[in-house]
């Protein structure tokens, strides 16, 4: 199984750089399309707009709509929930009720869960009872595969920015955390907001931290040559050895 994780595209509109913002959305899906094998499907880990208005998601759903394979979305700290789920209403996978952006994707060998952290009144990520209890019942939901968990903000320290910490509120965190210790089943924890490639620990589960897409506002130092080209994850999971996450750098003859 293959997954290809994308975060952080921030599209904006007729302001400086947002050119190249889709330019780098654009090279990565035309890359995307170019593996072979195929990924099963493409996640984006949030941020896909920057001001959640619904002329930005139109085009982040036209580069989306050119992806060969399934596409799933999440909130971010940019996004605005209710026009994305307005904008992605007939994919059926978000539900038009719910509260929040969270759902479970059972057609693998292992399950993917979706975590929503969205903070309306803060960039740093949240994580209330609601939510706390919806994350039990997809965890509890199925008791025979493995589980990974896609989320935006890394639940644990990032030594990026200026603080290490990416939700508001420390408790918040921490109740993150033991949920997801809940059950020994979950393997993995993916995220994306902090625009850098690092990866962390909680307890015994790894976290593994895309970079964001759009190329001018990722950290890091990169060579020249590759300062506007993206850079994404593909991880490729084995029933035997689990995850191997690799970083691919888009081709830049989009």
């Amino acid at each position: 199984m293959i997954i290809a994780q994308i975060s952080d595209t921030h599209i904006n509109l007729n302001t400086p750089g947002s050119d190249q913002r889709l330019l780098d959305f654009e090279t990565v899906i035309h890359d995307i399309n170019s593996l072979d094998p195929q990924p099963n499907l493409i996640i984006h880990s949030g941020d896909i707009v920057q001001n959640g208005r619904m002329e930005e998601y139109a085009e982040a759903t036209r580069i989306l709509s050119k992806a060969t394979a399934p596409v799933y979305v999440m909130a971010g700290n940019k996004d605005n929930r209710k026009n994305l789920k307005k904008s992605f209403a007939k994919d059926t996978y978000i539900s038009a009720v719910s509260k929040f952006i969270e759902y479970e994707i059972n057609d693998f060998p292992i399950r993917l869960i979706m975590v929503d952290t969205l903070n309306t009144h803060s960039n740093k990520g949240h994580f209330c009872d609601s939510r706390q209890e919806s994350l039990v019942k997809m965890i509890n939901s199925e008791t025979t595969k493995p589980i990974a968990v896609f989320m935006h903000h890394p639940p644990c320290a990032i030594n990026v920015g200026p603080d290490p910490f990416h939700f508001d509120n420390l408790d918040a965190m921490e109740g993150l955390c033991d949920t997801l210790q809940h059950s020994d089943r979950v393997i993995s924890i993916f995220c994306g907001h902090v625009h850098r490639s690092t990866t962390a620990q909680i307890a015994n589960i790894p976290v593994t931290v895309t970079t964001a897409i759009a190329t001018q506002i990722r950290w890091g130092d990169y060579p020249a040559q590759l300062s506007k080209i993206p850079v994404y994850n593909l991880h490729r999971y084995d029933q035997d050895w689990g995850f191997i996450t690799e970083s691919r750098i888009a081709s830049s003859n989009y």
